[in-house]
């Protein structure tokens, strides 16, 4: 129903490997492969992304039982993002990046955008891209297909209107904008403040880019690539833009000039999103 998802690619035997070991334990729903290696953007050293939906937490020792018959550097019950296992693979010096979810928790991230057309500031709908490029290796009772078959269905207009109103005035328009809080931080030589606020833009950017293109949002790597590669709708000069914006990094004598590139960015946003009927010739940020 999504138009342009890249075809699922062929399985790796270690993620098999991996699944299996899960898929035996009673606590374990559905375990789902994703990230670049589905989704053809991989290379030879790129992590090994699997998802892991219980209904109860699976014991700690028994998660680590798991990661020491494959790595030998391994960290178990990190909880700065989800919750989850970071291992080494020991034979191929890969990551495994093993994430535990319930399945209420994603069912309530598909509907927030599919149902709720609720919008974020930044990755408005990578938990959706998320499920819908994820190549199921366990699911015994066919939640998972189930989960899939519901989230494969047509881009909502209303979604794609309430990114384009939550992200679009916070790149220039409003005094809390990202592009004057960097001149701000311009003008007090507060180069760490300059790197975090420029990276936010760049999330707010690229998720309105790809809500224009009526795509979810593939999540913050090789953004650029992504988007030539699905994306018809293309502000001018974007690609030229984003790398003018990198190489005005860091930000000693070039700070004026990453904001000349900055908004340069954004003139091309407002133009494709005046075209879409997204925004009108009034309303673009100035």
């Amino acid at each position: 129903m999504i138009p342009n998802l890249p075809r699922p690619q062929e399985v790796p035997p270690l993620a098999k490997a991996i699944a299996a070991k899960f898929g035996a334990l009673p606590q374990v729903v559905a375990v789902a492969f994703a990230g670049s290696r589905t989704v053809g953007v991989s290379n030879e050293t790129s992590d090994y992304d699997l998802f892991v939906y219980v209904h109860e937490d699976i014991p700690v020792e028994e998660r680590e039982a798991i990661a020491k018959e494959f790595a030998k550097r391994i960290e178990i019950d990190n909880q700065f993002w989800e919750p989850g296992d970071e291992w080494i693979h020991t034979n191929s010096g890969c990551g495994v990046d093993i994430m535990y979810r319930t399945p209420q928790w994603i069912e309530e991230q598909r509907d927030r955008v599919l149902v709720k057309h609720q919008a974020s500031v930044g990755y408005s709908t990578c938990f959706w891209w998320n499920v819908l490029t994820s190549v199921s290796l366990y699911d015994n009772k066919g939640w998972f297909k189930h989960l899939q078959e519901k989230a494969n269905q047509p881009y909502p207009e209303p979604l794609k209107r309430a990114i384009v109103a939550k992200n679009y005035p916070i790149l220039r328009r409003n005094i809390s904008s990202y592009a004057h809080q960097i001149e701000l931080a311009i003008n007090r030589n507060d180069s760490v403040s300059i790197i975090h606020r420029t990276a936010a833009l760049f999330a707010s950017y690229f998720d309105i880019i790809f809500a224009v293109n009526s795509l979810p949002h593939p999540g913050e790597k090789r953004l650029v690539e992504q988007v030539k590669k699905l994306c018809s709708k293309i502000p001018d000069g974007m690609e030229e833009q984003v790398f003018a914006i990198n190489d005005s990094m860091p930000l000693s004598s070039s700070a004026r000039t990453l904001l000349h590139h900055l908004n340069e960015l954004i003139d091309g946003l407002d133009k494709l999103l005046i075209a879409e009927n997204l925004i009108t010739e009034s309303k673009k940020l100035v």
